[in-house]
């Protein structure tokens, strides 16, 4: 997509008429899009009674900015028309899933968070996508973002990388709690593809980021939930052969070295 495509881009903040509430929420809006020419609209919504507008960006201007620095920005404006003012939130995102699940949780409809506009790659496969799904609902907020790291070289020579470091809550994963979603976008920016390992410690998974000298390690099997008698009569009714994985984990290879980012006071992402 040409660059005079993208240069005709506007953004419907839905302002006229309206002024920030304070001196600080105007200098604070002024710098949160004080680049916004460089912003590609993904998904808005705009609440029927004119109060709330959600957006959802993708920010080509993160690439020169500090090294890892998240590409996703998700805005919530808030809009007082009796006293014809605005307030504002904003949060960057390192992958598409955690900007959607903040604006959900600023009470955005789920499906109004969903990209609208052909841009970027696409999911590779149905982990991708169920993974992805994890991420945007977080059920019962088991999931902690601790660090990540976006590794964008700006070059159809590379695809890029982005590494988020997570604590998982649930109970199921007290062994391996450190998760680190992998997410990897070929170089032609037209498929991508997101993993899960599973690590001890957010140390362990932060040595593992920068030789890949091993494959990624994949989350163990949640203990099983079934009686006895379910596994027996599982046993009988299994016909011989190989049991195949619905998806099958692939292989996560080893790409070029990733740039180190400042440590996360938790032992976070290098």
């Amino acid at each position: 997509m040409d660059d005079g495509f993208y240069e005709s881009l506007e953004h419907d903040y839905r302002l006229t008429g309206f002024q920030a509430a304070t001196k600080d929420t105007e200098d604070h809006f002024v710098r949160a899009t004080i680049s916004d020419d460089m912003f590609v609209p993904m998904a808005d919504h705009h609440s029927a009674d004119g109060l709330d507008s959600y957006l959802l960006f993708y920010d080509r201007a993160a690439i020169w900015d500090a090294p890892g620095q998240a590409e996703f920005v998700a805005l919530h404006i808030t809009r007082t028309p009796e006293q014809s003012t605005f307030d504002f939130a904003t949060q960057r995102a390192p992958v598409v899933p955690l900007a959607q699940y903040w604006l959900i949780q600023r009470g955005c409809p789920p499906e109004a968070t969903l990209p609208t506009r052909n841009h970027g790659p696409r999911p590779a496969d149905a982990l991708t996508s169920r993974l992805e799904d994890l991420l945007r609902t977080n059920p019962e907020n088991r999931y902690e973002v601790l660090d990540h790291c976006t590794d964008n070289p700006g070059t159809f020579d590379f695809g890029t990388e982005v590494r988020t470091l997570i604590y998982d809550h649930h109970p199921d994963s007290a062994t391996a709690p450190y998760r680190l979603f992998l997410e990897e976008a070929d170089k032609n920016f037209q498929m991508y593809t997101m993993r899960e390992g599973a690590f001890a410690t957010a140390e362990a998974a932060d040595t593992w980021a920068m030789p890949r000298s091993a494959p990624l390690p994949q989350p163990p099997e949640p203990p099983s939930r079934t009686t006895p008698r379910a596994h027996a009569a599982r046993a009988r009714s299994a016909g011989p052969g190989p049991k195949h994985l619905a998806v099958p984990p692939a292989p996560v290879a080893a790409p070029r070295t990733p740039p180190s980012t400042s440590p996360h006071p938790h032992g976070g992402m290098r």
